[in-house]
């Protein structure tokens, strides 16, 4: 991870390239995959990410390593998954968080892209609950990256799916899917890779397309 001011001076690194950690390093990373700073606590959350599975957290001024954890706040460990099973009980780690999230209330959210989940913990690493999105999505998972809805309670939940080529909305208190944006395809309201969600001041939802989708769509809120 590499930290720049806003005119682009180098400010800070943590890991090193050519040498990764594991699920139990306090130094390095392996193929992290999102961050998130949260500037009242001045610490910088990590989604460590395709190869560790954990959610890591540092100090964002120095780099100092202050605590980690995998799924339903248990430890990580690096052993094999096995492949996605959607009628399976839910598994007891990350299978690859894509994203860590942080509401208005404390909360984090994390995308458990491949499980099909959100899980939210507490900023100390205490489960708090978790949501399926699509279950039986295979592939590349359902969860890819999540937004909040703008509104003071943050009642809402934007989550990015690539595979299945839409944005899902779902309740932020009880994760369950309301709605969608788009659909497969190539035309304006259409996706194909959907990587990345936001939300402006004015409730208006940006999407990011990656693999051949390769543009930038703004859904105005009505």
């Amino acid at each position: 991870m590499l930290k720049f001011s806003s005119d682009g001076k180098f400010l800070l690194q943590i890991g090193q390239a050519g040498k990764p950690g594991d699920a139990a390093s306090t130094t390095g990373l392996n193929r992290p995959a999102s961050v998130e700073v949260d500037l009242a606590a001045n610490e910088l959350y990590v989604a460590d990410g395709a190869a560790n599975r954990r959610i890591v957290v540092f100090d964002a001024n120095t780099g100092a390593y202050k605590r980690h954890w995998g799924a339903y706040g248990a430890k990580p460990d690096d052993s094999p998954l096995g492949a996605y099973d959607p009628n399976a009980a839910p598994p007891k780690q990350f299978r690859s968080p894509s994203c860590v999230r942080l509401a208005k209330d404390g909360s984090v959210y994390v995308c458990d892209r491949q499980n099909d989940r959100i899980q939210v913990f507490k900023k100390d690493g205490t489960f708090v609950k978790e949501g399926f999105v699509s279950k039986t999505t295979m592939g590349n998972g359902s969860v890819w990256d999540i937004a909040f809805s703008n509104d003071p309670q943050q009642q809402f939940l934007y989550v990015a799916d690539g595979q299945d080529q839409k944005v899902f909305i779902l309740r932020r208190d009880t994760l369950e899917t309301v709605g969608t944006i788009g659909d497969g395809g190539r035309w304006p309201g259409y996706f194909f890779g959907v990587g990345s969600v936001v939300v402006d001041s004015k409730g208006n939802v940006y999407t990011g397309e990656t693999f051949e989708g390769k543009r930038v769509q703004r859904f105005a809120r009505k």
